[in-house]
């Protein structure tokens, strides 16, 4: 049977100030990359998120990101390669040492927001954010935008790298997530997201706004768990899955 991983950008509140709902999520996903404390997310929230994922058997991830509170991260920030590979490093080891407090264990890195759609273009960057992961622990792996330099510099670093595709996010033709700002960028239709991952899995293939087919190795789908719909469409996009027959479990 085939088996695919379903995560969700999950901690991404900050202080008393909350950002969609984890505690559902954590029903739904089988995967969960958790903020670091820089884009979003704080101690607190943190150790709760690993202390919920540890209680349902969702495994965790460092989802590292620029340090832009106020941009939540999706703001492009001229750091140099030297700078990204030691803000990536100290993200991953607060991850781990949170995690470890809440006895869970991370198993992968996912970069977040301007900081990974700039690794998936940028080799250089994509180069950095692996360094710094090989550096903190070289048993992590690299969750990776598929088709992008993200995987191509977690496989050059040796690490294990694993391919995911996005359930709300539309797809150019070559292959890069439409920006958030223009037409297309998202799908906020719960049915039209499910129809779409099934397939997409199914098939091996990301599929483009003009149609176009990509091949790929997918082993993840990511639902973005900020907006307002987040878990109304992790639920179906679960369901559609499991009615394709489909096993959801975590990569390894």
């Amino acid at each position: 049977m085939l088996s695919i991983d379903l995560n969700s950008d999950l901690g991404e509140g900050f202080g008393a100030y909350r950002c969609g709902d984890d505690e559902a999520m954590l029903a739904v996903v089988t995967s969960a990359n958790v903020a670091c404390g820089l884009h979003a997310g704080d101690p607190e929230i943190m150790a709760r998120a690993f202390t919920v994922a540890r209680e349902r058997g969702v495994a965790v991830g460092a989802h590292p990101g620029f340090p832009d509170l106020w941009g939540f991260g999706r703001r492009r920030i001229p750091f140099s390669t030297g700078e990204i590979e030691r803000l990536v490093a100290y993200q991953v080891g607060a991850a781990a040492a949170l995690a470890a407090y809440a006895g869970h264990r991370i198993s992968y890195v996912k970069p977040h927001g301007a900081l990974g759609n700039i690794a998936a273009e940028d080799r250089g960057v994509a180069d950095a954010i692996a360094r710094a992961v090989k550096a903190v622990d070289s048993g992590l792996a690299m969750l990776a935008i598929a088709l992008t330099e993200q995987v191509a510099a977690g496989e050059a670093a040796g690490l294990a790298v694993h391919q995911e595709i996005f359930a709300d996010r539309g797809y150019t033709d070559e292959g890069q997530l439409i920006a958030r700002d223009k037409p297309g960028a998202l799908i906020t239709d719960a049915d039209e997201a499910a129809g779409r991952m099934v397939e997409m899995v199914t098939e091996g293939v990301i599929i483009t706004a003009s149609g176009k087919r990509l091949p790929t190795q997918i082993h993840s789908i990511c639902v973005h768990g900020d907006s307002d719909h987040a878990v109304a469409t992790a639920r179906r996009v679960r369901q559609a899955l499991e009615q394709a027959g489909l096993r959801l479990s975590a990569f390894r």
